[in-house]
């Protein structure tokens, strides 16, 4: 994936997907188990493993190709974008309420 206008929406993608699901999972009887915390903490690795190929993969290989400032211009982009549309969800979920 080249492109990071892509990669930022497949970051805002991946968290929509995420938190429709969390949104709509069975709610757990509040008994004590080892089970929840386990399954957060690895949908947490999960997830930082997820952003961390959308938003630094491409910009690496392009810094050790010796593309340095195309892999700064490309994480930046990548990063700006999914800011950019953080921004206006936010401001979607402020102006319905």
């Amino acid at each position: 994936m080249k492109n990071p206008f892509i990669n930022a929406l497949l970051a805002v993608l991946y968290i929509a997907i995420i938190a429709l699901f969390l949104f709509n999972a069975p709610r757990v009887e509040s008994t004590p188990s080892v089970l929840a915390p386990i399954v957060m903490l690895s949908l947490l690795t999960f997830s930082v493993a997820v952003m961390g190929f959308l938003f630094f993969f491409q910009p690496l290989q392009l810094y050790f190709e010796d593309k340095k400032k195309e892999a700064i211009k490309s994480f930046l982009t990548t990063l700006l974008t999914f800011g950019l549309l953080t921004l206006a969800f936010a401001g979607i979920l402020f102006y319905i309420q």
